[in-house]
């Protein structure tokens, strides 16, 4: 009965016109989900492509037309109708099927980018050209660069290529080089480093003035980083080397600066910030030439706004933030027309809002409750509104709100079950939200900013009509008092559920800090990998223990030092408890993750090994020693100072406690967990004579799926592992 009201209120909120779950009787769920079907086109998703969003009430797709050809359509967001075709491929030689574009401040010219090559995670590099619409002319800005951007004028065109900082100035058409000691593995200029683009977020490490009269830019002097190797397989005899620069905790970081260089005088200046480990944010305020630069200490727990002149690289202190544990780095810094700004903080215990001047005196705080601001859309200076996400209505949902910037006035703009993520307009007069629950996958739906919903652009009702001929069983949200907190659970058990009966019980977890893995919304592939399971015969279990987010500072930042401790003593403490219900096969409990969640996956097979028979663990950091320099010592500090919190919590060291069945898997290409963390833990249990289960992915990285069949004979091989081990029928 409670679900069939959820799902009244929902269509309520949709005005009948969205699509919802239609409910079935079991006796027609006879399909079983396959292996195949989750990685196969069984299941897939409508989904809508990035849109750029554009002057006025219009954005902009890149579309590909019969012929295969690239184009950049402009479409309005009132009817969502295409009104132009900005670029037309198929009249460009040597451009028809160009890959990236983004346009300058009036939108009179765009940088195309073709042949475009990962480096890392979020970096690329590729040839890229400027494209005049009006002439449909194309120059060459050059080949194999990075992050080619556009001064605020239009005149010019900056650019990184083999770790140096370049400027195109259009109207002449010379390249001015602004650095000369670039070189890889020991200087880079105008790009990050790989530890920075991890986990700051980011590649560009230059930003134009708002006058086009400088560019701030972060050199990083990589020469005392140790090297980290990875054999390659590829399909040559011979294996080769990839060898890059890899701070792992307690080792050298780069030496970062930040430097300005001032395009009229053609020189460079370097600017003092007094004492810093990181610089993870450059940003230029609206009062030119000031720019605001963001540092951290190594602990991460002293955050400091510097205010900075361009023309006598004089600064101040802006605004400074400290916290026991550590200081998120975020995107939210917003300057108004006043130079107030905005800033986002958890000093009161939870992300909200807050208001400053520009000498650092807060105004007001905006938003407050004993919830979380999830995410920061941005402000309309005409309506002096701000859009933002947040958990208002309960942990597992999020909806997208507006308040005033003053505090007053805030008004729920979407679904209030359910998860809402927007994309604003640039005037932030529309956006298109997405909204989807555990049983309602993504629908996409245009909004006005007072949240009227317009229309519905692109639904998935097909697939939600598919998934009633198959054996699908609700997930079942509830709270489990663990360690004396409520913690939040979701719970997958077989479609005929008999209470009567006992079931082998499998754990799923992340377990990261401020992570959030029980939610409503729609979760695609393990979901449907869970489903499969619980068709076998299986239940499934989610818990969001102690250091997971969105329930405060204190619940998140309780396992600080200790990564490892707290989180396992809840999944472990959960998997009890949950084995005293008579359902529940209590000699039959697995657990398994990915990534963090394959460290503690393995460390409850070890540590509770009186309760967990059963673990998989894929792509494991097994030791916080081996990890990053910036996301460890965030929440572990240095193995110098802390050797205990790392070591006390490695499952390196427990591994004389295996007594369960356990199947370790790791891509060899891993450049985030590298597969030094698994072959170190196959040591320790070869030592410890404890027989195991290997499965390695030559070359595939931390996701494990590049290569054909990759993802569909990993799923095979944890479906055997756990069929041989838990269901055992």
């Amino acid at each position: 009965m409670k679900k069939l009201f959820i799902l009244a209120v929902i269509t309520l909120l949709f005005n009948c016109e969205q699509p919802t779950s239609n409910n079935s009787n079991k006796a027609s769920r006879t399909q079983k989900i396959t292996v195949e079907d989750i990685w196969g086109s069984t299941f897939s998703t409508n989904r809508m492509n990035a849109l750029n969003s554009m002057n006025g009430d219009y954005y902009s797709l890149l579309n590909r037309d019969e012929n295969g050809f690239t184009t950049v359509d402009q479409y309005s967001y009132l009817n969502l109708e295409k009104v132009a075709t900005v670029v037309d491929g198929k009249t460009i030689s040597n451009l028809q099927k160009f890959e990236s574009y983004s346009f300058n401040n009036d939108e009179s010219k765009l940088i195309l980018g073709k042949n475009i090559e990962k480096v890392y995670r979020r970096s690329t590099k590729g040839t890229y050209y400027v494209y005049t619409v009006n002439s449909k002319k194309i120059r060459l800005i050059g080949k194999q660069i990075q992050e080619p951007t556009f001064s605020p004028d239009s005149k010019k065109v900056a650019y990184a290529k083999n770790n140096n900082l370049f400027i195109l100035d259009l109207t002449t058409n010379t390249t001015i080089q602004v650095t000369y000691d670039g070189k890889y593995n020991h200087i880079i200029n105008g790009t990050n480093d790989w530890v920075y683009e991890e986990e700051f977020g980011f590649v560009r490490a230059f930003e134009w003035s708002n006058d086009s009269k400088f560019i701030a830019f972060l050199r990083f002097n990589e020469s005392k980083v140790k090297e980290f190797s990875m054999g390659i397989t590829g399909n040559q005899l011979y294996p080769t080397q990839h060898v890059f620069k890899y701070p792992k905790a307690g080792e050298d970081n780069a030496k970062v600066s930040l430097h300005t260089y001032n395009l009229k005088a053609r020189k460079s200046k370097k600017i003092a910030l007094g004492n810093y480990e990181y610089i993870p944010r450059i940003q230029w305020s609206n009062s030119n030439p000031i720019l605001i630069a963001t540092t951290l200490n190594r602990h991460q727990n002293d955050l400091k706004l510097h205010k900075i002149n361009a023309l006598n690289t004089s600064s101040s202190l802006l605004l400074n933030e400290k916290d026991d544990a550590y200081v998120s780095v975020k995107n939210d810094l917003t300057f108004l027309e006043d130079n107030s700004f905005i800033w986002t903080s958890e000093k009161d215990g939870y992300n909200h809002i807050y208001h400053y001047d520009f000498n650092g005196k807060l105004i007001n705080q905006i938003t407050k409750g004993n919830w979380e601001v999830t995410k920061y859309y941005g402000f309309n200076k005409e309506k002096k509104t701000i859009y933002y996400q947040s958990v208002e209505n309960g942990a597992i949902n999020r909806g997208v709100y507006s308040i005033r910037l003053d505090g007053t006035t805030k008004k729920l703009l979407s679904n209030k079950a359910g998860t809402n993520t927007a994309a604003f307009s640039r005037n932030l007069n529309y956006f298109i939200n997405t909204y989807s629950t555990t049983e309602i996958p993504p629908i996409y739906s245009l909004y006005s900013a007072e949240g009227t919903m317009i229309k519905v652009i692109k639904d998935n009702s097909s697939l939600e009509d598919k998934l009633l001929t198959y054996s699908i069983s609700p997930k079942e949200f509830s709270t489990i008092n663990i360690n004396g907190n409520d913690l939040n659970m979701w719970m997958i058990k077989p479609l005929d559920f008999d209470e009567q009966k006992q079931y082998p019980l499998l754990m799923f977890q992340y377990s990261g800090p401020g992570s959030q893995q029980v939610a409503n919304r729609w979760n695609g592939t393990n979901d449907y990998w869970h489903q499969l399971l619980a068709q076998k015969g299986m239940i499934i279990v989610c818990v969001d223990g102690r250091g997971t987010g969105l329930k405060g500072r204190d619940f998140k930042k309780i396992t600080q030092k200790e990564l490892g401790k707290y989180e396992v003593e809840d999944q472990i403490a959960a998997a009890k408890k949950l084995a005293e219900r008579n359902y529940i096969d209590e000699n039959n409990i697995g657990i398994w993750g990915w990534s963090y969640g394959g460290f503690m996956s393995t460390n409850c097979l070890l540590k509770g090994n009186d309760i967990f028979t059963t673990a998989i663990a894929v792509a494991p950091v097994t030791s916080w020693r081996f990890y990053d320099t910036v996301y460890t010592e965030r929440y572990m500090q240095t193995p110098q100072e802390n050797a205990s919190g790392y070591d006390d919590n490695s499952p390196i060291n427990y591994a004389d406690k295996l007594q369960g069945n356990y199947l370790l898997v790791h891509g060899t290409g891993d450049d985030n967990v590298h597969v030094q963390n698994s072959r170190r833990m196959i040591n320790a249990l070869v030592a410890a004579n404890k027989p195991f289960e290997i499965a390695m992915y030559p070359d595939r990285a931390h996701g494990i799926r590049k290569g054909e069949n990759t993802r569909l004979h990993l799923y095979h091989k944890m479906t055997n592992f756990i069929a041989q081990h838990l269901i055992k029928n």
